[in-house]
């Protein structure tokens, strides 16, 4: 049975259909199901040739080529689960050595082995990093954990200073048994740099030695690897140049807060090493990586026309949408291709969990603009224990594969895509393929539609428009605290900057630097005639 799209939407799969469409994985307790995402029963002649040299720069990219050609870099993530593929015995030992240093740290810290200095042990643990130094992270605690885990985790991810006073707040008097990760790799990321100042200063605040409490995880002679050996900090693990941050949970960014909650950071390599290995078969059907990109190319495409809407069907995978927001969207979201040709290629990624979607935005997804497919992912078991029954014959775990199912039938019956993940559990080994499956994917795709996955252009470009913005309110401060006696405009003080190109983002720093009490604000019959002046 041929279901293509130019013959309309199919509105029934059959049991055929359903087999051939339906990828088992038994070694990973994992399955991948395409039936009701409406492409031909074989990979198109013109999508053969793109996998078979996109297969072709998988090869290249993890024997050590130079796949982020903006900063001559390697790109070398699979290496982390498999450090016998690294392209230099150096490389093959820095990966096996940070992760018998982890083991070796965290044995000490569980041991009380290393002690805060003024209470008997290490109890929790806050991670400060934004991105992939902390989304990776986060995620994978959030799914793993369990009311046995060693150490309770906290997160600082942003410059909010409300967000941090919130987090540290929750910790309160508990700060004294609180060891602070600081994850940054180049050692001078803004965000994170202000949340260690933030948080240093608390610590002093309280009578504490914030060294004595501080771990990093940064590359090698940065500023934060310059500081932390200064300043004597309780250890540094490394970052590598060719570990991009949305690929780093398999790094010390991610394996040292899965060792420090107590996890079996071993299993977790092992499942990605796993999926690995089936996703570097040339065979289309058999890979699941390759399938998805299919998909993903089939859904969009090849231009990312329809948006990826995730739905999980497991609490404990709530963040995976946020995840695979950055992996995906970092990744492909690039304006021109290899050769230089402008593309603006991208794919879209969004979702929440089931069942909450079914009071929120399914409605759309059914009845709403077709512009997007869905990744369902089905987890099997539900709990540890035996399930109540919630109605003869029938226990809570069953209304949500319910909900799933009935879902994901009410959208392809109006015409809408999905595809659907099976998972048997999760566990640090399924997690592990899981994560190394979107990456093969997000890989295979990108050389599918001929662009960069390594680089990220855009991101670099709005830290460099955010330090002009800061510049411009140092600038600000200094002429009013110059000119104490004066009031002045936006208007005015743009004209006496030489900035009036950017007489807006003028009013705004000062509307932000007014509202924090730094200059006063006198209003005036019009909001943009109000003056400001030196406090």
């Amino acid at each position: 049975m041929n279901h293509k799209q130019n013959k309309g939407m199919t509105k029934s799969v059959t049991w055929q259909n359903f087999q051939q469409h339906y990828l088992d994985l038994p070694e990973l307790g994992m399955a991948l199901d395409t039936s009701r995402m409406n492409v031909p029963d074989k990979l198109p002649n013109e999508l053969e040739m793109l996998f078979r040299n996109a297969f072709q720069q998988m090869q290249n990219l993890e024997k050590g080529g130079i796949a982020n050609p903006d900063e001559n870099r390697m790109v070398g993530h699979y290496w982390l689960r498999n450090p016998e593929l690294a392209p230099s015995k150096d490389i093959q030992t820095v990966i096996s050595s940070t992760l018998e240093k982890i083991q070796n740290f965290v044995a000490e810290i569980h041991r009380n082995k290393i002690q805060p200095r003024k209470a008997a042990s290490f109890r929790n643990v806050l991670l400060l990093g934004i991105g992939g130094s902390a989304l990776g992270p986060q995620f994978v605690l959030s799914a793993l954990g369990s009311g046995t885990d060693s150490m309770q985790f906290y997160y600082i991810d942003n410059t909010d200073p409300d967000g941090i006073d919130q987090v540290m707040a929750s910790i309160g008097k508990g700060l004294g048994e609180t060891l602070t990760l600081v994850i940054s790799k180049s050692g001078g990321t803004k965000e994170t740099r202000n949340a260690m100042l933030e948080v240093r200063d608390v610590y002093e605040k309280n009578g504490l030695d914030f060294t004595k409490h501080a771990v990093a995880v940064t590359g090698a002679n940065s500023q934060l690897d310059q500081l932390a050996a200064q300043e004597n900090w309780l250890d540094c693990f490394p970052m590598w140049d060719w570990v991009g941050g949305r690929t780093s949970v398999f790094s010390a960014v991610g394996l040292l807060p899965a060792a420090l909650q107590g996890l079996n950071i071993y299993e977790f390599i092992a499942g990605a090493k796993t999926m690995d290995e089936i996703t570097r078969s040339p065979e289309v059907s058999n890979n699941p990586a390759a399938l998805l990109a299919w998909m993903w190319h089939h859904a969009g495409r090849g231009q990312g026309e329809k948006a990826m809407v995730l739905l999980p069907y497991k609490d404990r995978l709530l963040l995976f949408s946020r995840y695979l927001q950055q992996l995906v969207m970092e990744s492909i979201g690039k304006e021109k291709d290899l050769v230089g040709k402008k593309v603006n290629q991208g794919l879209t990624v969004y979702g929440n969990k089931g069942s909450t979607d079914q009071h929120a935005f399914v409605q759309q997804l059914r009845d709403g603009t077709d512009n997007f497919f869905v990744t369902f992912i089905e987890v099997l078991k539900d709990r540890e224990n035996k399930s109540l029954e919630v109605e003869p014959g029938v226990t809570s775990g069953d209304f949500l594969q319910g909900f799933l199912l009935g879902t994901r039938e009410a959208l392809f019956q109006n015409g809408r895509t999905s595809l659907t993940i099976t998972l048997e559990e999760i566990n640090t080994q399924t997690l592990g393929a899981l994560i190394a499956l979107f990456e093969r994917t997000v890989g295979l795709y990108a050389f599918l539609v001929g662009i960069n996955a390594y680089h990220q252009p855009g991101v670099e470009a709005g830290k460099q428009a955010a330090g002009d913005v800061l510049e411009l309110a140092v600038k600000i401060q200094h002429h009013l605290r110059s000119h104490p006696e004066q009031k002045f405009t936006a208007t005015e003080l743009a004209d006496i900057l030489l900035k009036t190109k950017n007489t807006e983002t003028v009013f705004q720093l000062l509307l932000h630097l007014a509202a924090n009490g730094r200059v006063q604000k006198f209003d005036a019959s019009s909001p943009f005639s109000a003056c400001f002046q030196a406090i």
